[in-house]
């Protein structure tokens, strides 16, 4: 038995579904993303690569876009997590537009008060100035 799965090949597949998932949507490897937690908590890594990317954002009733704008403003009401951003990043690489996101950011002041979407707005703001769409038009 592997990890709790008695096929290896579910385990793989899974992984895989899910780092393709990943890589489709974001700048970096999956390798990169989590190579915080490789010394730590590598079984940590793998879960969020096999279940939310293999399993969740696979789904065919709602497209990246609007999970990825969903993401943003989960991760804006919990307040000021590094994940922001990557999620900023793979909102636009999924087809949002910047003027979307901020929309979205600030639309959650309503639910999460004005200083997290303040920050939010700031981790937008340092997204949007690597990738030169700054000011927003």
């Amino acid at each position: 038995m592997l990890n709790g799965f008695r096929d290896k090949s579910i385990l793989m597949t899974r992984y895989e579904k899910g780092k393709q998932t990943i890589e489709s949507i974001q700048e970096r490897s999956v390798e990169e993303i989590f190579r915080d937690l490789e010394d730590i908590a590598p079984d940590l890594s793998r879960f969020v690569v096999e279940f939310p990317y293999s399993e969740i954002y696979t789904r065919e009733d709602v497209d990246l876009k609007t999970r990825e704008l969903c993401t943003v403003a989960a991760l804006t009401v919990l307040g000021t997590v590094p994940q922001l951003k990557d999620h900023i990043n793979a909102a636009l690489n999924v087809g949002n537009s910047p003027k979307e996101v901020v929309e979205i950011i600030m639309q959650m002041s309503a639910y999460c008060g004005f200083p997290k979407a303040i920050n939010g707005i700031v981790a937008a703001k340092e997204v949007f100035a690597k990738r030169d769409l700054l000011p927003l038009k």
